[in-house]
């Protein structure tokens, strides 16, 4: 009797077991995010016409080249406010003592394309020229303008 008694407890505490066993369950978890479309530039540039020689009958040419990065695959868009000193959308230098003199230049770029990630820069090249035109009557000095170049993506 003791070993019918014994082999009984044996025989519940495995259907015990098995009784947990079959109450398990599973679940899916589902993961996600979103990249954010980012653009930063890592350097300014300066676009340098230097000496405008009115002897010279030329136009002078200038380039700047700012770097910046985007998200990878992100497009991106890419604006100015045409500077400090702008007549309707042609960008001017002023002549910094005098502040009457102008001089008319144009400033060009590229302004959309598709970014390559952190780690991939992308230089922007900005071209510029005074027209010999718009610089040959004008006054001994120097000139400064200031453009604010935007970028979103």
């Amino acid at each position: 009797m003791k070993k019918l008694l014994g082999l009984a407890m044996v025989l519940g505490l495995v259907l015990v077991f098995t009784g947990a066993a079959m109450a398990g369950d599973s679940t899916t978890v589902t993961v996600s995010a979103n990249v954010v479309g980012t653009c930063k530039f890592l350097t300014g540039g300066t676009m340098a016409f230097g000496a405008l020689d009115p002897s010279s009958g030329s136009d002078v040419n200038a380039t700047a080249s700012p770097t910046f990065w985007c998200t990878k695959n992100a497009s991106y868009t890419i604006t100015d406010d045409d500077g400090l000193h702008k007549s309707g959308t042609t960008h001017r230098i002023q002549h910094v003592t005098t502040f009457t003199e102008f001089i008319p230049y144009t400033f060009t770029y590229t302004p959309t394309g598709t970014g390559k990630g952190r780690t991939s820069p992308i230089t922007l090249t900005i071209n510029g020229t005074v027209a010999y035109a718009d610089y040959r009557d004008s006054a001994a000095g120097d000139y400064a303008d200031t453009v604010v170049v935007s970028i979103t993506p």
